[in-house]
């Protein structure tokens, strides 16, 4: 099975580059860069604090834009392009197809990543002269987690949603309430009578809550890193709800009629 969901997902990320995902970012990316150069032109803490905020909001939009839309794309577009049967016909499992689109999305979004953390720590060290690897490595890490628990999600959205313009939209507005009001959820449910009280509270503890992963305050004020042991329970904690959302678009994949 992971031979060839690995080669499918090296097609994927081929076909990224080909598309010129790549090179949006690369734009991005330079963009975020010549904004941090600003720095140059103040001496102020909170000015350099304040683009570099901003810079990490832009890589966040940036990295969740590049998944969403590109995992959306993928099943709906084989499916178009009638290249679905050929595929199926290598020999290659329908669970195969599922996990190798979404290898092959979450690479391209880690590498991304590396490009965007590499050159943020770069020049935002020059500038400071502080160098928080460790931190670093945390919030790289993390960050590529959140985007597997979404990556994961829009893949089965795609065999649920007709199209990929409404699986996109559904999935851009879970995905940011959630980093938004997620951690908040319970105590909205407080103020709740029963029985959207207990419906909100069974959602609170049953959502992903991607916003675990963001560690962007730590980075702005540089605080020490977070620990390690929490840092390692994130891990599994996306893998369960990678692994569900994969399961989950396995069973409707199987069940769904390809000429339909």
């Amino acid at each position: 099975m992971m031979t060839n969901a690995l080669a499918l997902a090296g097609v994927v990320v081929r076909e990224m580059y080909r598309r010129k995902d790549f090179y949006v970012l690369l734009i991005l990316t330079v963009i975020i860069t010549l904004a941090m150069g600003a720095v140059n032109f103040f001496n102020d803490d909170k000015i350099v604090r304040y683009l570099k905020e901003l810079c990490l909001l832009l890589i966040w939009i940036s990295t969740l834009v590049m998944a969403i839309t590109s995992a959306a794309r993928q099943l709906p577009t084989e499916r178009e392009n009638r290249t679905i049967f050929p595929l199926l016909a290598k020999p290659i499992s329908r669970g195969e197809v599922i996990f190798g689109k979404f290898l092959g999305c979450w690479f391209a979004c880690g590498m991304a990543l590396l490009v965007f953390y590499l050159f943020f720590s770069v020049l935002s060290g020059v500038r400071e002269n502080i160098w928080p690897i460790s931190l670093y490595f945390q919030a790289l890490w993390l960050h590529w987690m959140m985007l597997g628990i979404v990556t994961a999600m829009v893949i089965f959205g795609s065999l649920v949603f007709a199209a990929p313009s409404s699986n996109a939209t559904i999935c851009f507005v879970v995905t940011f309430g959630i980093l938004m009001m997620g951690r908040h959820l319970n105590k909205v449910a407080l103020g709740m009578a029963e029985p959207t009280s207990t419906i909100v509270y069974t959602l609170y503890y049953n959502i992903p809550h991607l916003e675990i992963y963001d560690v962007r305050d730590l980075i702005v004020h540089n605080q020490p890193p977070v620990e390690w042991g929490w840092w390692a329970l994130a891990t599994p904690y996306a893998a369960a709800y990678i692994a569900f959302f994969l399961v989950a678009a396995w069973w409707v994949f199987k069940r769904k009629s390809l000429s339909a």
